[in-house]
């Protein structure tokens, strides 16, 4: 670890942003630069000796004023949410092409030593992702290009621009597609969160032998990582020297009922599930292969 260079985090008053800044303070970092869209006190994890910056990365100038004197930079910043706030947004999900392309290149003019992206397995083909029970993914398994619309074209997009800068200018980028984070101070409600945190709200909400609402039948299938070992997988792939897009997940898969199940028992609660099959819920299975976590 390199705690005496500047990282600069963005997308860092969201969810994993935040836990890796803390993370990089835990480490021993003094020059971290956290930035992001919202207004500071706005930001899940806020800390007074890191520089805090509330910039719009749509916006060009912006991208230059976050990534001067940088020696890292990871990028998490982006338009995204859950199942349903990707499904209902996807011209807003495929705007974030503008913080990924101005991002890039102001690292690169600023002469900054390493790029990570925030890419997601959403870029996996769809057509190899119907069955509950997928073979495990992995990462050539991104084409034939049909991945989730609006949010995964967009990142898929993005990996493509993370290689040719490579290729093209010998800049030195890492790419890592996350798998279903969860952990504490995530989104918890208002329409962007994921599965995990929706289902623990509405079973907490919930008395006893209830019914809770269940996004399709439930039987579609996930595997989830907690938020500690996605910060730490993607810190290792920084260091290491893997280029390519890589999985970071965990192997075990669940189903969307058994997760409620296992919530269920954490509260001590017995509650109905209420299937609703109007409702968004992506692909039927999502597995990994060559996990990195």
């Amino acid at each position: 670890m390199r705690s005496h260079n500047r990282v600069v985090v963005t997308g860092a008053g969201g969810f994993i942003g935040g836990h890796l800044v803390a993370e990089f303070r835990r480490l021993g970092y003094q020059r971290i630069r956290a930035v992001d869209v919202k207004p500071v006190e706005e930001w899940y994890q806020r800390f007074a000796d890191v520089e805090n910056l509330s910039l719009d990365l749509n916006l060009r100038e912006n991208c230059a004023i976050a990534a001067k004197g940088a020696d890292e930079i990871y990028n998490l910043a982006a338009n995204m949410g859950g199942m349903g706030f990707i499904e209902h947004n996807k011209a807003l999900c495929m705007l974030s092409v503008l913080i990924n392309t101005h991002m890039l290149q102001a690292a690169l003019n600023h002469g900054c030593q390493k790029y990570f992206y925030s890419s997601s397995a959403c870029v996996y083909n769809q057509a190899k992702q119907k069955d509950p029970n997928v073979t495990a993914l992995r990462e050539e398994d991104a084409y034939p290009a049909d991945p989730e619309p609006g949010y995964g074209w967009e990142k898929l997009f993005a990996e493509e621009l993370c290689r040719y800068y490579y290729k093209d200018f010998g800049f030195e980028t890492r790419i890592v597609r996350f798998h279903n984070v969860y952990g504490p101070l995530g989104t918890y409600q208002g329409g962007k969160e994921k599965a995990p945190a929706a289902i623990s709200r509405k079973v907490a909400l919930a008395g006893d032998h209830a019914e809770i609402e269940v996004w399709g039948d439930g039987e579609q299938t996930r595997s989830f990582m907690f938020v500690d070992d996605c910060v730490e997988g993607l810190i290792r792939l920084m260091a290491s020297n893997h280029r390519e897009a890589l999985n970071l997940g965990t192997d075990e898969m669940v189903s969307i009922n058994h997760l409620v199940d296992m919530i269920c028992g954490i509260a001590g609660k017995k509650l109905k599930k209420a299937h609703d099959l109007t409702k968004p819920q992506g692909v039927r299975g999502r597995d990994r292969s060559d996990v990195c976590a």
